[in-house]
C-alpha cells in the first residue's frame, strides 16, 4: 500500500521538485550535487524508472560506470523501454568496446524513441567499429537529418561521419 503522502501527491511533488533541482545542477556541470538532488528524489518516489535513469547517466558522466550500470538496469527493471537507460547501457558497451552488446542497447534505444539522433550517431558509430558500414552509413544518415531538423551543431559532425563511410564502402579492398 502506497505511503500517505504518495497518495495526496506530495511525494510526487517533492520528488519532481528534486529531479527539476538535479538538472539544473547537472546544468551547471555540478555532477555531485546533481547526484544527492537525484537520491533525494528516488527516495521520495522509489519505483520512477525515470530517476534511476537520470542518476544513472549523471554517473556516467561522473565516470562512475559500475554504478551508472546499476541504475541502469534498476530503470529497466522498472519500464523496460526507458530510452536514456538503454542509450547509456550502449555507451558503457561503447567505451569498452563491446559493439554488439552497443549495437542491441541503442537498436532498442532507437526502437522506444526514434527521433533521437544521439542514439542513431553511436548505433552508427559501433556497426562502423563492428564493420557494418552499410548500416552505418544509413543510421548515421538518419542522425544527421535529425540533428539538422534539430538545428543542433553536432550535425556537422555526423556529416563529417557519412561522408567517411561513403569513402569506406565504395573503396576496392586492398
Amino acid at each position: 500500500m502506497p505511503r500517505l503522502t504518495e497518495r495526496f501527491g506530495v511525494a510526487r511533488f517533492d520528488a519532481d521538485e528534486q529531479y527539476k533541482q538535479a538538472l539544473a545542477y547537472y546544468q551547471k556541470s555540478q555532477l555531485n550535487e546533481a547526484i544527492l538532488a537525484m537520491e533525494k528524489a528516488i527516495e521520495l518516489l522509489p519505483k520512477n524508472s525515470e530517476y534511476y535513469a537520470a542518476r544513472g547517466f549523471f554517473y556516467l558522466e561522473d565516470g562512475t560506470n559500475k554504478k551508472a550500470l546499476a541504475d541502469f538496469t534498476r530503470a529497466l527493471q522498472l519500464y523496460p523501454y526507458e530510452v536514456l537507460a538503454l542509450y547509456g547501457q550502449g555507451v558503457i558497451a561503447y567505451k569498452a568496446k563491446k559493439w554488439d552488446e552497443a549495437i542491441t542497447h541503442f537498436t532498442e534505444a532507437y526502437r522506444a524513441d526514434p527521433q533521437r539522433p544521439e542514439t542513431l550517431y553511436y548505433l552508427a558509430l559501433s556497426q562502423h567499429h563492428n564493420s557494418q558500414n552499410d548500416l552505418a552509413l544509413a543510421a548515421m544518415r538518419q542522425a544527421s537529418a535529425l540533428f539538422a531538423a534539430a538545428g543542433d551543431k553536432r550535425q556537422a559532425d555526423a556529416e563529417r561521419w557519412v561522408r567517411q563511410l561513403e569513402k569506406i564502402i565504395t573503396q576496392p579492398p586492398t
